[in-house]
């Protein structure tokens, strides 16, 4: 299903929204991006080498990694790509597209507060 990138960044700043307060009280330096598809670098950065399967990357230092000397000087933000494309290309109706982006966002927003893969699921689970 395809959106306008307007509406698709809508469903993200929504996504965003829904995260509970805790988790969006500790955003701090971070950027989200919507993208079409990732490049060829953010393919060497990620675990999945389909460019057409990768939904999501967070690049950075998660927040469990950050220790007294971050910040000291002046740092760039931790981003996090949403690839609206290879979302739609999953997606057949409205309310799948809207679940897909909110899981994508949660998802690499786990990674972003040091989550692996099994402790992003289980949060996933309670919240989503």
């Amino acid at each position: 299903m395809k959106v306008t990138r307007k509406e698709f960044e809508s469903l993200v700043e929504e996504s965003l929204e829904m995260l509970p307060h805790h988790f969006k009280a500790a955003l701090d330096n971070v950027e989200i991006i919507v993208e079409d598809v990732p490049g060829d670098e953010d393919l060497d950065r990620s675990e999945s080498y389909e460019k057409r399967s990768l939904l999501g990357l967070y690049t950075g230092i998660p927040l469990t990694e950050r220790g007294a000397w971050y910040g000291m000087t002046p740092v760039t933000p931790d981003r996090i790509q949403i690839f609206q494309r290879n979302i739609e290309r999953i997606c057949n109706s409205r309310e799948k597209l809207r679940y897909q982006v909110l899981t994508t966002v949660f998802h690499e927003l786990g990674h972003y507060f040091g989550m692996d893969e099994d402790e992003i699921r289980s949060a996933m689970d309670d919240y989503i």
